[in-house]
């Protein structure tokens, strides 16, 4: 499968965020670390929205 990331520069490092997956992103020191933390982050996403998809939960405010 392929992703498009935005990859973007600051003055810490590198961070990315995944356009097509709502609140997934990451950041690194330098951009093999921010591939590896990317990856784990699109990891996360999807296991957390295969967990909760249609999913009625409810909390307290």
């Amino acid at each position: 499968m392929k992703i498009e990331i935005a990859l973007h520069k600051d003055a810490n490092g590198y961070w990315a965020e995944v356009p097509a997956l709502d609140g997934c992103f990451s950041q690194g020191e330098t951009l093999d670390e921010l591939k590896m933390n990317i990856k784990e982050a699109i990891n996360a996403w999807f296991s957390y929205n295969k967990q909760t998809d249609g999913e009625v939960i409810t909390i307290e405010l």
